[in-house]
């Protein structure tokens, strides 16, 4: 299965690869193995030049639901609060964050609701339904097992 995300040739197996830029962190989830042969350090540098600096889907997926478990809101303020919350480490790609609000309605995970703004503006509204708050326990697990993972690589000596 191709992937928009993906040089040719790529095909969905996870890898997680993180790197740092500017001072601000670029998180790649890069699902792909080579079917030439490339390996993961030739994928994450393809990836790189081709990233802006984002979150990609799984990890985005997890920030958005743990930010709307605290109360229902808005795209911009999702964003926001991802960017306040991180000091400024994290940034959301509008772009990125709609993919990922509409893949998560179509998933159950979240539902959305047409408001008033604190502006007076309207706007789209989403909240966690209770199969996000399972997907959320998920991810949070999934990750914490990630950490720990990565964690123990480093402390090689």
């Amino acid at each position: 299965m191709q992937s928009q995300h993906l040089p040719r040739g790529h095909t969905h197996s996870p890898l997680l690869l993180t790197a740092r830029r500017k001072s601000r962190i670029l998180l790649l989830t890069a699902r792909g193995k080579s079917n030439s042969g490339q390996d993961a350090r030739s994928i994450a540098e393809e990836l790189m030049k081709k990233t802006p600096e984002n979150m990609l889907q799984g990890t985005l997926d997890m920030l958005i639901l743990k930010v709307l478990a605290v109360e229902p809101m808005h795209g911009w303020g999702i964003t926001k609060r991802i960017q306040q919350v991180s000091e400024g480490t994290l940034e959301v790609n509008q772009g990125s964050l709609y993919s990922c609000l509409l893949r998560a309605t179509r998933a159950g995970w979240i539902k959305s609701e047409w408001r008033t703004t604190e502006n007076n503006r309207r706007a789209r509204y989403y909240s966690l339904t209770r199969a996000g708050e399972k997907r959320l326990r998920q991810e949070e697990e999934k990750w914490a097992r990630m950490v720990e993972a990565v964690g123990q690589v480093l402390a090689l000596s």
